[in-house]
């Protein structure tokens, strides 16, 4: 990095790109005064803002520090920008009290491509899209010219948009080869969309923003996860087989699992998320929000624990970090007092649809502690629970609420998810039980990835649509890659079934047959079992998940060097092609493909209804897994029947003997 300056210019580039301009012409930095209002329905968001003010700054003084240099923003402002390599930090200090609003402009090029924002649904490469980011539910179809949109829209105002997200972050990777991080929790909006300059902005003035670039992309995500931290590795029991998510009490779910092994499918653990009990609503059949095992459904269940050990399976639970208002677990945390305020000093409890709950305020460390010590641990660590979805983070209002912190709910909306993950790491650590335990999360933020050790892409609908369906989790493992979250999976053939809108038998074998090459295969029956496919209910499914489980296990040793250079250098296990083929343009716009590793290459199938499929190659001699053929570089159309998705491995490949032998083994033509 350089900085360039004369009088009043100011330029930082990254050898001769130029990243950031001031001078006569142009600014890079805006101000002003915004008025928002912001409205919540269960996790979802009405924002809208009236910028009563926004100008430009010039820089009115200029001085050279031992560091870089310090820039006045005509009184408004003062920017110290310190280089060090190939890294720049721009430190900002708010001189005028009244400014709210913050706009920072990078310089962008011609057929540039961006990508990260944390965890995008919809578009990996940002360009031509702006993207605000704010942790909230999804959204249901995602796309406003759907009817299951508009309908979720009219009824809740849950349909959803396509830069809805669990997981914002407010950072990205430009193809020029450096990321931008701001220092800020704030409400954000990262506009892409002007050919010349990206625009990047906050309602707050940020700590700070970093820029660091490096050679390569390998090289650039390893200085970023540096910077934000990296997820510890999986246990060794995830690669056992798969984790089936069932529920409806001990001699259902077990026995699912039970009539899962007889047809040879290998399972790893069994996942009951109605562990603490049910409860019913117009959605469907909910869970009772008070984390401890419920005894009428799950009788005995640290004994039956214990059996599911010996049998070498393990046991996964479910917990938020909100308790029901007509739980004991609630009433023991009032009295601990343990939950974010109203002004008026009594518990704030948010509405999550027909139940109440206290948010715990994770921003108090006596709070933290007691949800880790009487929750985490007690009610699911002691009695030997082996992970558990720690669900949520999103359903931070902005209303009348008041946290221990005193910081504005505004600023800790986005960071309630980091606070999130840090208590359930926090609780494994203390345990002694990083390491064996593993816990899966869908919300996060800046701070996320060091303490969460498993992402998963949350709340999918039941079928292929293009916003909302199958196709979605692989843009979200891309894009959550290249913000520091390398460890993700989804729910095997969605979650959110409404409006008649139910899964197929084929739409689950195709989320099966993907998620065969993912870090992790887990089920979930969905939010309507009974209306929907599971796979338990039918011969042939069972049969044909059990071969793609195998293939699964199989694959392990990869997986497992995969996951540990994750952890060790910040390389996601699911890659974007251009991380390995940085000289291949069309490498840079495909975003429903990926590498699984640097060997193998995964095009899944994300249409009903066909049995070819057309995908693109990069250089390499590549060996099509299921037949054996040799393919170069190139768009291809190769068969693709059910249990057999598109997938390809490098013929130089170390790995190139256990690839063989797999596709030997399983496939269906040899």
């Amino acid at each position: 990095m350089q900085l360039v300056h004369s009088a009043l210019d100011f330029t930082l580039r990254n050898g001769n790109d130029v990243i950031l301009q001031s001078d006569r012409d142009s600014a890079m930095v805006y101000v002003g005064l915004g008025q928002e209002t912001v409205n919540m329905h269960q996790g979802n968001f009405d924002i809208q803002d009236y910028v009563v003010q926004r100008r430009p700054l010039a820089v009115t003084a200029l001085e050279e520090t031992a560091e870089g240099c310090r820039l006045d923003l005509e009184g408004e402002l003062r920017v110290d920008v310190r280089v060090e390599g190939d890294c720049a930090v721009l430190s900002f200090t708010r001189l005028n009290p009244a400014i709210n609003r913050f706009w920072l402009r990078l310089r962008a090029e011609k057929g540039e491509h961006c990508y990260g924002c944390g965890e995008q649904m919809s578009y990996f490469d940002l360009r031509g899209r702006h993207f605000p980011l704010w942790t909230s539910e999804p959204g249901v179809g995602r796309d406003k010219s759907t009817y299951l949109t508009w309908r979720y829209d009219q009824d809740c105002g849950a349909g959803g948009d396509y830069y809805n997200t669990n997981f914002p972050q407010p950072s990205f990777v430009s193809s020029r080869h450096y990321y931008v991080h701001a220092d800020s929790t704030a409400y954000a909006d990262f506009d892409f969309r002007h050919e010349d300059f990206h625009e990047l902005q906050f309602w707050e003035v940020p700590a700070s923003v970093r820029i660091e670039a490096a050679p390569t992309f390998l090289e650039l995500l390893e200085k970023q996860s540096a910077y934000l931290g990296r997820q510890p590795e999986l246990p060794d029991w995830i690669y056992n087989g798969l984790i089936v998510g069932v529920q409806g009490g001990s001699e259902r779910s077990f026995g699912i699992v039970d009539r899962s092994i007889a047809k040879g499918i290998p399972v790893s653990a069994v996942w009951c998320q109605d562990w603490a009990g049910v409860r019913y609503t117009s959605f469907g059949k909910r869970l009772n929000w008070n984390w401890r095992f419920n005894r009428e459904l799950y009788p005995d269940l640290p004994k039956r624990i214990e059996e599911l050990h010996e049998r070498g399976i393990r046991f996964m639970a479910y917990a938020t970090s909100h308790l029901a208002s007509d739980g004991d677990m609630y009433a023991k945390g009032a009295e601990a007092d343990i939950f974010a305020k109203r002004a008026d000093g009594s518990n704030y409890l948010v509405d999550f649809g027909e139940f109440d709950c206290g948010i715990a305020d994770l921003t108090d460390p006596e709070a933290c502690r007691w949800y880790k010590d009487e929750i985490l641990k007690k009610n699911l660590l002691d009695i030997g629970v082996d992970g558990w979805m720690a669900d949520f983070g999103e359903y931070v209002p902005t209303d009348d609420l008041v946290f221990a912190s005193g910081r504005s709910p505004m600023l800790e909306h986005n960071h309630y998810p980091a606070l999130w993950a840090k208590c359930n790491y926090e609780a494994v650590q203390e345990a002694g039980k990083l390491g064996q335990v593993v816990y899966f999360m869908r919300s996060g933020g800046t701070g996320s990835q060091k303490y969460c050790t498993l992402l998963w892409a949350g709340d999918q609908s039941v079928d292929f649509s293009r916003h909302d369906g199958l196709c979605t989790v692989i843009c979200a493992a891309l894009s959550a890659g290249l913000s520091g979250c390398g460890l993700t999976h989804s729910d095997i053939g969605g979650y959110t079934s409404m409006y008649e809108n139910v899964r197929t038998k084929e739409l689950f074998l195709r989320w099966a047959e993907m998620n065969a090459f993912t870090p992790v295969m887990r089920t979930h029956e969905c939010n309507r079992p009974d209306t929907n496919f599971q796979y338990y209910d039918d011969e042939d499914c069972m049969e044909q998940l059990a071969r793609l489980v195998k293939v699964y296990t199989e694959l392990a040793p990869y997986l497992k060097e995969q996951v540990a250079e994750n952890a060790a250098r910040g390389i996601p296990v699911q890659r974007p092609l251009f991380l390995h083929h940085e000289e291949d343009e069309a490498c840079y716009s495909i975003q429903f493909e990926y590498l699984l590793g640097p060997d193998i290459l995964v095009a899944p199938v994300w249409h009903a209804g066909v049995s070819q499929w057309e995908l693109y190659l990069p250089e390499a001699p590549w060996v099509h897994l299921w037949s054996g053929r040799e393919y170069g570089k190139g768009t291809w159309t190769v068969p693709a029947p059910l249990g057999q998705p598109p997938v390809f491995y490098r013929k130089d490949s170390k790995w190139a003997p256990l690839f063989e032998k797999i596709g030997k083994e399983y496939s269906l033509d040899r």
